[in-house]
């Protein structure tokens, strides 16, 4: 019998496989493959057992990642100026792709996330930098289907206080009608008077299970 040849492993951001097959010279010889691992991202373990089968902590895991990506790193000589002129301001989710979902390349685009990516007093602070400083001129808001700030209420805030003394001086800014929270979201922005450019402030609903974006009307 013929010696198997190394597995070959075949990566993505998402997944990695490994597979094998049997030599052959002749025309008539079967090819066999046999998948030996599957995984993604999202099926690793998430707690205390992850950092048991990573042989470190999550971080660790991180901080190991970013030395094989500064290994091959060259410098793009671009400046902080983003190239499209445009805030993006999202939800944290980590389903969201924001540059994938909107064909943005590296350097395009400003990008502001905060849970529900809600229009907060500090998305106000970074897009008046964002446009004061650093030339962008439209602001895209994106939601989310599925927003677990639809979930809780703002009672979490006492909730916190019962359990650590302390209530938090910042709104949950938490909703029920996402296209609602949209719309307050894009009036919160055009309404600012530190913003230079407010003509060109668009909302959408982004759906988690298609990946499409869906436009709110202001009105």
């Amino acid at each position: 019998m013929a010696a198997l040849t190394p597995p070959v492993w075949v990566s993505s951001q998402q997944a990695a496989a490994a597979f094998f097959v049997l030599p052959h010279t002749r025309p008539e010889a079967t090819v066999t493959s046999t998948v030996i691992s599957m995984t993604t991202s999202a099926s690793l373990p998430t707690g205390p057992e992850a950092a048991i089968t990573t042989g470190g902590t999550v971080t660790d895991r991180l901080v190991a990642a970013n030395e094989q990506y500064a290994a091959a790193f060259t410098d793009p000589g671009m400046d902080a100026r983003p190239v499209l002129h445009v805030a993006v301001v999202a939800c944290m989710d980590a389903r969201l792709d924001l540059h994938a979902a909107l064909g943005l390349e590296l350097g395009d685009c400003h990008t502001v996330r905060n849970a529900g990516g809600v229009v907060t007093d500090d998305v106000i602070r970074s897009l008046t930098i964002s446009q004061h400083k650093l030339g962008t001129r439209s602001v895209v808001l994106i939601h989310h289907t599925g927003c677990g700030l639809e979930a809780i209420t703002e009672d979490f805030r006492t909730e916190l206080e019962m359990e650590v003394g302390q209530r938090p001086a910042w709104a949950v800014e938490a909703f029920r009608d996402v296209d609602q929270d949209v719309r307050q979201s894009m009036q919160r922005v055009r309404t600012s008077p530190f913003l230079l450019h407010t003509d060109d402030v668009r909302g959408f609903v982004f759906d988690v299970k298609t990946g499409l974006l869906r436009e709110i009307d202001p009105a």
